[in-house]
């Protein structure tokens, strides 16, 4: 089954497509604009969408897990990525200008408390900012947990999920010179940072396609070649904070704070064969948090396309409805 054949599945549990009725272009200081949508019900619950990457973007898919009947969905495209501009920047783009960023957002839109929904680095995203206002989140809802451990980066950047994709990983870390391939973050940091757009988005692609040829349990291998524009955004912004431990003070500090989400009600959906981001973080997590259920699905990668996934968060989404 092709990576189409997998998307056409997920979409049979999804709500019909929607348009936004607001969007806008957000100051959010140190130079930043970010580009922010509101679809559904505007009166509705309010759920926040935080897309992965870092620097991935936001897409129309992601409205479509939501009953536009019952929720007021909020989706953003976070600093440097997507609409929001400048784009490709790492200029004051942390981990912690997006929790405010959230906030901002929240406040602007006169949000007292609201869902948050995220993937990937979505849910490291969602995990940081509940743990930082926790009284502003009413249930986090996550899929495919990453905890920005540098265990995490270790499997995917060192060779552990390259041990299951020799010919991909081969691609990825052949573009770097052998006595360079002892830290790969930190050698397409170079390249990627290099001041030559050229370079910059070859090496970018190749980060891009490393990434998106594992995210399907499906994949034959093959990342496909991402437009330069979106490839270089991405790569660089999710370059940038990997090279930084995701800007948090220690190692393991999302578990160690989980005690300040204790009271939250959630949901973890965790593909059993997530090659990106192995399904002990989300088991970890589900053990330091009471209420997050791990809902752990079956014949499932990484992907919010993979169809057991989107069934698994719709049905997730239906029942804090009510339905």
């Amino acid at each position: 089954m092709d990576k189409h054949s997998d998307q056409k599945r997920a979409v049979q549990y999804l709500y019909p497509p929607m348009d936004p009725y607001d969007q806008r272009m957000l100051e959010v200081g140190q130079g930043h604009r970010i580009y922010v949508e509101q679809c559904g019900n505007p009166n509705g619950m309010p759920v926040v969408v935080l897309h992965g990457g870092p620097g991935g973007g936001c897409s129309p898919a992601m409205r479509r897990y939501f009953d536009p009947e019952h929720y007021r969905v909020i989706l953003f495209d976070q600093r440097g990525c997507g609409r929001s501009r400048p784009h490709a920047s790492v200029m004051n783009n942390t981990t912690w200008h997006l929790v405010d960023d959230i906030e901002l957002i929240r406040k602007t839109l006169g949000i007292d408390a609201w869902i948050v929904f995220g993937g990937s680095w979505g849910a490291t995203l969602a995990l940081i900012y509940a743990e930082a206002h926790p009284a502003r989140v009413r249930n986090l809802v996550l899929r495919g947990v990453f905890l920005m451990t540098q265990a995490e980066l270790d499997w995917f950047y060192g060779g552990g999920a390259g041990k299951f994709w020799p010919e991909v990983w081969s691609r990825f870390e052949g573009l770097i010179p052998e006595d360079e391939r002892g830290d790969l973050i930190g050698a397409y940091h170079r390249r990627l940072f290099s001041g030559d757009v050229a370079m910059e988005t070859r090496f970018a692609r190749a980060w891009s396609s490393w990434e998106n040829a594992l995210a399907s349990i499906h994949s034959s291998g093959a990342g496909g070649e991402a437009p330069g524009d979106y490839a270089r955004a991405f790569a660089r912004l999710e370059n940038h904070y990997f090279t930084n431990a995701g800007f948090l003070e220690f190692d393991g500090q999302i578990l160690a704070h989980a005690g300040r989400i204790k009271h939250i009600p959630g949901t973890i959906v965790q593909g059993r064969y997530d090659m990106i981001c192995p399904p002990d973080s989300a088991y970890a997590l589900s053990k330091v948090w009471p209420l997050g259920e791990l809902k752990m699905v079956r014949n499932a990668g990484h992907a919010l396309s993979e169809p057991g996934i989107s069934a698994e968060l719709v049905r997730t989404m239906d029942r804090i409805a009510g339905k």
